[in-house]
């Protein structure tokens, strides 16, 4: 019998399963000219379809229409909340039915735990399951599912395994979600027990163990796990790339990331991030490019990855093509490219662009404002960075201890003394913030820079902290600039026992000597960090092949 032949309370179900809000209108008009509309069913199926088309009032006109309204229509009204994610009005409507005297039926109870585990209403869900295990609903598949995800999604692990152990058959999807909730909490061997004792395993089951050994570092069982795998997919590999990546070992790691067949975005991604996060910059931008040319899309973490590498290498040209010809209206990505972006331009020395990328980001977060701050005072203007740390304030905005190093930063390189001072001495009073040696190490910074020596040496003094050599280098930078050698070999007698690579500082003192015409001195000095095994890092540059681009 075709679709047109059927009886049409037979077809409406169907009509209604699809239909638009202005179709629903006429179709619950039909029921009531008809006198359908006297048989529950249907009427119960315009209010679930107006409630799921976010037309809650017209869901609302249709179930208060009926006198009483049947079960089978607030039930309706109940999933239709649920479907449109209005989860707390499913709720409210659950309690007014209890007060009406109404008795739930498991599809009441199904779509109430799905709206609590949506809230994370747990309470509220334990006293709903009391009322299901007196009506002898719990033990009903549909209901125990849901009740299982609430407990799941509400994290109460407990909870969860006891309705996991009361199933008497177990769908793998269902071991899955429980090996997941394991995982999740870093309960790794409970998960490998659960993992052991699964009847059958999909490819899903694998990957959960498997990123279950990631997650707490333990990468030779992953690595033994990923071998005895079945079958792979590039979620496995994707996994198994990041963790080797994680141990150091980038050759690996490369060698598994090319040998997957069918690599999405998330795996180069997983790529990109190894090679920034272990400062290969020229790999990671290499990658990026060969990445273009297999005409993978990118999305906003390979673009961070890329305008890092670019910001590192000091490759404007490279990051201004990104920029214009890929990321095109970077607004869409939101502040974690424009971050980027607003980085790239500043360490490559284009302060301007930066700071117009900084105005043009809509939504700009704590971190967005701290790399603004940092780079205007690298670039010699501390005033402009100390206003927009005010600016900043005034958006009331958390501010964390690496804004206030910025602003400490900028105070130093901008000669804002007593602005400075003023900051540090409130940060534990106003920002509820406990200074750390790097902040300590600003305050002293721009202390020598301002030939206050004085000070800065109180400084080191009275801090809570055991100076370390960026501190000593500090001093002592402050003695180079007042040309204050006996100051200096003070500060050079206490550095001896500083464990840290210190060649800076002999470098400083080296050449402070020589400028005294103290020769014999400077070559002692220098002499010193053979005797010390002091290694220095030497310089270096990058050279962009226009060509190669």
């Amino acid at each position: 019998m075709s679709f047109a032949s059927l009886p049409i309370e037979q077809r409406i179900p169907n009509l209604l399963r699809h239909c638009t809000f202005e179709q629903l209108k006429q179709v619950h008009g039909f029921l009531i000219s008809s006198s359908l509309a006297q048989h529950p069913a249907l009427p119960s199926l315009c209010i679930r379809r107006a409630a799921e088309l976010g037309k809650t009032e017209h869901a609302e006109l249709i179930f208060f229409s009926s006198n009483p309204p049947h079960i089978l229509q607030w039930n309706a009204l109940i999933r239709g909340c649920f479907q449109s994610g209005q989860h707390k009005k499913a709720l409210n409507l659950f309690h007014e039915m209890l007060q009406r005297g109404l008795t739930p039926n498991e599809f009441t109870y199904s779509d109430i735990f799905a709206s609590c585990g949506a809230l994370e209403e747990c309470e509220i869900g334990k006293k709903a399951h009391c009322r299901a295990l007196k009506a002898g609903f719990d033990l009903i598949p549909l209901v125990a599912i849901s009740l299982f995800n609430l407990y799941a999604a509400s994290s109460s692990l407990v909870d969860a395994r006891k309705m996991f152990d009361g199933f008497s058959m177990k769908a793998i999807g269902l071991w899955n979600k429980m090996m997941s909730l394991y995982v999740g909490i870093g309960d790794i061997l409970s998960a490998r027990k659960l993992f052991d004792e699964m009847p059958e395993r999909d490819v899903v089951s694998w990957n959960t163990m498997l990123s279950g050994y990631v997650r707490v570092k333990q990468v030779d069982k992953a690595k033994n796990l990923f071998q005895e795998m079945p079958e792979r997919n590039v979620f496995s590999c994707t996994v198994m790339v990041g963790a080797i990546a994680d141990t150091g070992d980038l050759i690996g790691a490369r060698r598994l990331f090319d040998e997957i067949p069918e690599r999405n975005v998330v795996s180069w991604n997983c790529m990109l991030s190894a090679y920034t996060r272990r400062g290969r910059f020229k790999q990671a931008l290499d990658l990026f490019l060969q990445m273009q040319s297999f005409g993978i899309l990118p999305d906003g973490f390979t673009f961070v990855s890329a305008l890092t590498a670019c910001a590192h290498l000091g490759d404007l040209k490279t990051g201004k093509w990104i920029h214009w010809h890929l990321i095109g209206n970077w607004l869409c990505f939101g502040a974690i490219v424009g971050t980027a972006l607003m980085e790239m331009y500043a360490k490559c020395g284009d302060i301007d662009s930066a700071f117009r990328i900084f105005i043009k980001t809509a939504k700009k977060d704590v971190f967005c404002w701290n790399v603004m701050i940092k780079a205007l005072a690298i670039h010699g203007r501390g005033n402009d960075a100390f206003q927009l740390f005010a600016s900043m304030r005034k958006e009331k905005l958390q501010l964390n201890d690496f804004t206030l190093m910025s602003v400490l930063f900028a105070c130093s390189h901008g000669g804002l003394v007593e602005q400075g001072r003023q900051i540090f001495e409130s940060m534990e009073r106003e920002f509820m913030i406990k200074p750390r040696i790097e902040h300590y190490g600003c305050l002293i910074d721009l202390l020598c820079r301002a030939n206050r020596l004085e000070e800065a040496y109180q400084v080191v003094k009275e801090m809570p902290y055991r100076p370390d050599i960026l501190v000593w280098g500090a001093l002592l930078g402050g003695c180079r600039a007042r040309n204050d050698t006996t100051f200096a070999e003070k500060v050079m007698e206490m550095i001896q026992d500083v464990d840290e690579n210190g060649s800076g500082v002999y470098s400083i003192m080296s050449n402070m000597y020589a400028a005294s015409n103290q020769w014999s001195e400077a070559q002692r000095t220098r002499e010193r960090i053979n005797d010390r095994r002091i290694w220095k890092t030497p310089g270096c540059s990058s050279v962009i092949d226009a060509s190669a681009i």
